[in-house]
């Protein structure tokens, strides 16, 4: 059975992550009304990743007898100031998400929660990934900077990610 500080713990992030998932929605829908489709693509397969990492922590809950516990979902943004300050905010939001990723492992591990720690291992692994996935499209975008044929060029490049489940074999 698990604890109850990490039941509590784990359904905080369960609603985090689907947070994430609305914010990256609502980033899809911004870059899609300015005509940037590989822009909202990027954000849709993030979306998918998201919603992935929230299940993965629900169905550990369940998994373990606790009880899984859903709250309201804020309301993300839905304006940015320009391309930039958006996915200025993806990588502030991933090391947010990074931040509390290790703030689990840290209670698993003061609770001696074993399996906890073992299973967050993977998500410590994942915010690696996420966070050099953002900060390489921001680290483009400060280098084009406002738009013109650079930003056509990226968002091209965008167009081509695909999403992959977790586990699953990359083409």
């Amino acid at each position: 059975m698990i604890k109850d500080k990490i039941q509590e713990a784990l359904n905080k992030q369960v609603n985090w992550e689907l947070y994430s998932s609305y914010l990256y929605l609502s980033m899809a829908a911004y870059f899609a009304s300015a005509h940037l489709k590989g822009f909202a693509n990027w954000m849709r397969a993030q979306v998918q990743e998201e919603i992935v990492h929230a299940m993965k922590f629900y169905d550990y809950l369940i998994e373990r007898g606790g009880t899984v516990t859903l709250s309201a979902i804020e309301s993300p943004p839905t304006q940015w100031t320009s391309h930039l300050s958006a996915f200025e905010q993806v990588y502030t939001h991933e090391q947010k998400v990074t931040k509390l990723i290790h703030e689990l492992v840290g209670l698993a591990a003061f609770e001696q929660d074993y399996a906890t720690s073992v299973f967050l291992q993977w998500f410590v692994k994942e915010q690696v990934e996420e966070e050099s996935s953002a900060h390489t499209v921001l680290q483009q975008l400060r280098r084009i900077g406002g738009g013109g044929e650079g930003l056509y060029i990226l968002d091209r490049e965008l167009a081509k990610r695909v999403f992959i489940p977790a586990g699953a074999p990359k083409p």
